[in-house]
């Protein structure tokens, strides 16, 4: 594993899924997804919490980036690499699930039940956790200690939790955002014409438009690379 600072975000780079899994192995550490916008963000806990974890290159930008530091990158979305964890390990590691709503939380245990015959799935709960909520949660993992625990609930709410949880119960975290809504059928990806042309955020722009002042960050990025001012 290699890895480069990108605007003070440190990116670890791989040549392969395989090669990410591989690594992960006994990790007790949080897994960062980082795009564009994520390292145009200038948020300094959000920051330091990627540091002193696994931030990868979850979007194109990444991937460009890590690129022109001269690094062999490949692209790995977290929206299909925690069910590449699911596959690799269900039949050795234990798993917990914190996001999105009750009923999308609860479709997505029982399809991962259905299409994972031997995954072990400690509990679950949905990502709306007030303060006393969260105190449970952590008596929970501590208790039912969990060797992975994916977290769906967006950026940088997701990575703050996580850097909470892991202070109580180590173990391998991996932030999602909205992949559970994916996975349950709620929101689709975008089509493999999109995902192979590296335009996955033109698709979801299309699907969205609120996200326009978002995908500014993309041309703002694009510009500062081909400055090398990043």
């Amino acid at each position: 594993m290699n890895s480069s600072i990108i605007n003070g975000i440190k990116i670890n780079s791989f040549n392969s899924k395989n090669d990410f899994l591989d690594y992960l192995n006994d990790k007790k550490k949080i897994l960062v997804a980082i795009n564009a916008e994520k390292i145009l963000k200038e948020d300094e806990k959000l920051k330091n919490i990627i540091n002193e974890n696994i931030g990868y290159p979850d979007g194109v930008g990444a991937v460009m980036a890590l690129k022109q530091k001269g690094l062999n990158a490949t692209k790995i979305p977290g929206s299909e690499f925690w069910l590449d964890i699911i596959s690799r390990y269900q039949n050795e590691k234990s798993f917990y699930l914190i996001g999105s709503t009750t009923e999308v939380i609860e479709n997505t245990v029982k399809k991962l039940k259905e299409e994972y015959l031997s995954i072990n799935i400690l509990g679950y709960q949905n990502g709306f956790i007030n303060e006393n909520q969260k105190i449970e949660l952590k008596e929970k993992l501590k208790n039912l200690k969990p060797d992975v625990v994916f977290v769906a609930q967006g950026t940088p709410r997701q990575e703050f939790l996580m850097d909470e949880l892991i202070k109580i119960h180590p173990a391998l975290y991996m932030g999602l955002g909205g992949s559970f809504d994916i996975y349950g059928g709620n929101k689709k990806r975008a089509p493999k014409i999109f995902l192979d042309l590296h335009l996955e955020w033109f698709y979801r722009l299309i699907k969205e438009p609120t996200r326009f002042g978002r995908q500014l960050n993309l041309i703002k990025f694009l510009i500062l690379l081909k400055m090398k001012k990043l």
